[in-house]
């Protein structure tokens, strides 16, 4: 068995990272490195600022990262296993959860709506060269969790075009990505319909949301479409309903789980790095009892969310894949990702909301992981239902 520990994950006690293939253990050791040499240098300034650092960009197109997850485009031909892509966006997050999120959003939302959404010319003409940016509008201002009853969102078809008029929030990636897959209600049939919406498209205003807390290096955005055309062409073709927006965000909330995982494990490497070099009272503070309590817990969390997300990825492979699967995993690990990040941030004591330190980024960041791709009240009622057999949905 090959440890990981060598290679600096003290948090894979359980040597989790053994279960992938050598091959895709290249990918992850790939993923690792320019994580550490590219994104790392970059993070607390742009966190700081609120920017994102666009040179980065430019080097994902260059890493053979992206595309991996869709057989026969990208670098590596075959898709690769949902271990793999669950471990290199643990591996992303690890380091700063909101290049992660970059990453996540381009890869996940925006490439599987056209991956599962379009007909094969549109997978053709999009998905190789998705190298460029990709961003998903679905919420809306006024509309989160009810935006499938509620989406004010609109798609008319004139012709051989469709015309879109409404308002979409926190959409990541939205200020400069290249295409945006915007979600709007046909008002022939009331059904949702999916557009890919080029850069520059007359009509379509985007503007940054400022003063975040969370998730800082994300360029979330308000975008206002007044009049916007799309040609038919554009028009995701094997989306009729809501319902295939569902399939995207089923695939892609397993993502979020890895994330938070990700986010937990980046969270405690700090603490525990503090812990061993820190001195309080002429001794390390991992050497005092309430230290390694918290330290355990930690890893106790993390270590039963990376088994719970093994087999969430084994179930994904294995093609029986249910929704209450995904939302289980979300719900449950961002709640174990909220209790370890303060645990982390209480070993740091004052220092533990000083950015240097690098854990009250993480700490921060993990609100937001909290709440997006389905709050925890809504995943968890999505599993009752299907434990249960009754629907609470109000």
């Amino acid at each position: 068995m090959r440890s990981s520990m060598d290679d600096g994950i003290a948090a894979d006690f359980y040597d989790f990272e053994s279960a992938l293939s050598d091959e895709e253990r290249k990918i992850l050791l790939k993923t690792r490195a320019f994580m550490h040499d590219e994104v790392k240098p970059l993070v607390n300034e742009n966190w700081a600022a609120g920017t994102f650092p666009e040179e980065l960009i430019t080097k994902f197109r260059e890493s053979g990262l992206v595309g991996l997850s869709y057989e026969g485009y990208g670098e590596h031909r075959p898709a690769v296993s949902h271990l793999l892509t669950g471990m290199m966006a643990l591996e992303m997050s690890r380091v700063d959860a909101s290049v992660a999120t970059f990453f996540g959003v381009h890869t996940g939302l925006a490439m599987y709506s056209v991956h599962a959404g379009g007909s094969q010319e549109q997978r053709d003409r999009w998905l190789p060269g998705m190298a460029a940016i990709g961003a998903f509008a679905l919420t809306e201002p006024l509309d989160g969790s009810d935006v499938a009853a509620g989406m004010g969102t609109t798609a008319e078809r004139q012709g051989d075009t469709w015309v879109l008029n409404g308002a979409k929030r926190w959409i990541g990636n939205a200020t400069f990505a290249d295409h945006v897959v915007v979600w709007a209600r046909d008002l022939a049939d009331e059904q949702v319909k999916g557009f890919v919406v080029g850069k520059g498209t007359p009509g379509f205003v985007t503007e940054k949301i400022a003063n975040k807390i969370s998730l800082r290096i994300v360029e979330n955005a308000d975008i206002t479409l007044t009049d916007v055309r799309v040609p038919e062409a554009d028009r995701l073709q094997n989306v009729e309903s809501f319902r295939d927006v569902a399939e995207v965000l089923r695939a892609t909330r397993s993502g979020v789980a890895w994330q938070a995982l990700g986010v937990m494990i980046g969270a405690y490497e700090l603490a525990l790095a503090y812990a061993t070099e820190r001195e309080q009272f002429g001794r390390p503070l991992a050497g005092f009892q309430l230290v390694q309590d918290l330290l355990v817990k930690s890893l106790g969390n993390i270590t039963a969310c990376w088994g719970m997300l093994l087999q969430l990825a084994r179930l994904q492979d294995s093609g029986v894949f249910k929704d209450q699967h995904s939302s289980l995993a979300k719900a449950h690990v961002t709640a174990r990702m909220r209790e370890v990040v303060g645990w982390a941030r209480e070993i740091f004591g004052g220092n533990g909301i000083v950015l240097d330190y690098d854990v009250a980024r993480f700490f921060s960041d993990a609100e937001a992981i909290y709440s997006f791709e389905g709050t925890r009240e809504m995943n968890t009622l999505i599993v009752g239902k299907a434990v249960t057999g009754e629907s609470a949905f109000v």
